[in-house]
């Protein structure tokens, strides 16, 4: 990916208090899990979704995918009732051909009332780009892995941190809501095991800094139900479970038991994206993210509210694997087919 924009200088508790009334208009609907039922493990009454497929699903398809398809699968996904549907990336094509329509996508789909479609801006120009094609919300990723981070965005991950002040300043002119990735949370391809200290240090800068919310994400899916309550624990004394979501990939079967210890401790946001598409192009042997289908499927299953239905997922899902010319990686659509 092109070079990243920065983040992490002194905030004051006014900027950080001004960061938090910029938050998306769907965040109202949720309720805040209280620390004592994160402590208890009672299961949030609500989880909200946030699908990923058009941007982290899609990203790493080797063959271009049309415009038109890309702006269908959006529109079919804003009738499920999904309330986040992350769009694109802006990002230089030169490192992520797939995202180079940034622009015709965004001003293409039809947004729909009380639904946010944020982007990826890695730098202050991917921000300038996105707010000039009509972007409301935008997401910045780092990584707590140093080698990742190198060869994701070519500098350490402090300086990935300074880089995102500049888009944090200008998203707060601009009153657009932040989000905040940090990747390779439960392994690296790089480096192996990475400390939660390490996850815990950055999720809390970029907190810090004013993202509304930090989605930590198992980008190679070696995490285990284990591994997740470890890193959680630790992650949970630095930002407010609240403020948590978790992003997790399939490669070893392990996604949907990863989510369910997350919703144990509180954690309310779970991303996911349709027909468990995506990877990441910078990290060997991750395979796709969880499938949304599977996981509201779980959802519904404890009595969890999401808003979402998911027969009309399940029909996005076929849309994009008939499109893409592909089997669906969702359990439960390949179920439903054969029964």
């Amino acid at each position: 990916m092109s070079r990243a924009g920065g983040v992490c200088g002194h905030v004051s508790a006014a900027d950080m208090a001004a960061a938090r009334r910029l938050l998306p208009r769907w965040a109202g609907s949720l309720r805040p899990v209280s620390s004592g039922a994160a402590a208890s493990g009672a299961y949030p009454k609500r989880v909200k979704v946030v699908e990923v497929g058009p941007r982290d699903g899609l990203q790493n398809e080797k063959n271009l995918v049309p415009t038109p398809v890309k702006i269908n699968l959006i529109n079919m996904l804003s009738e499920t009732g999904l309330q986040v549907i992350e769009a694109t990336s802006f990002v230089s094509p030169k490192w992520v051909p797939q995202m180079a329509d940034h622009t015709e996508v965004l001003q293409g789909i039809k947004k729909s009332p009380g639904i946010s479609y944020p982007v990826l801006t890695p730098n202050l120009k991917g921000f300038q780009a996105a707010v000039a094609a009509g972007a409301k919300e935008v997401s910045i990723f780092g990584a707590a892995s140093e080698l990742f981070t190198q060869k994701n965005i070519n500098c350490s991950i402090e300086e990935s941190l300074e880089r995102f002040e500049e888009v944090m300043r200008a998203a707060k002119e601009a009153s657009i809501p932040v989000r905040g990735y940090v990747s390779c949370v439960l392994g690296c391809p790089y480096e192996g095991k990475i400390s939660a200290a390490k996850v815990a240090e950055v999720s809390k800068k970029m907190y810090s800094m004013g993202c509304y919310e930090i989605s930590l994400g198992d980008t190679i899916g070696v995490g285990t139900p284990g591994s997740m309550r470890e890193m959680l624990a630790v992650v949970m004394k630095e930002v407010p479970v609240g403020a948590l979501a978790v992003h997790c990939h399939d490669t070893y079967g392990q996604a949907l038991a990863n989510i369910l210890v997350a919703l144990q401790m509180g954690v309310s946001v779970v991303d996911a994206s349709v027909a468990g598409l995506g990877g990441c192009p910078y990290a060997q042997g991750a395979s796709g993210n969880v499938a949304t289908e599977d996981l509201v499927y779980m959802l519904n299953g404890l009595g969890i509210h999401t808003g979402v239905d998911l027969q009309k997922l399940m029909d996005t899902g076929t849309f994009i694997c008939n499109a893409l010319n592909r089997k669906t990686n969702s359990k439960v659509s390949q179920a439903s087919c054969r029964l």
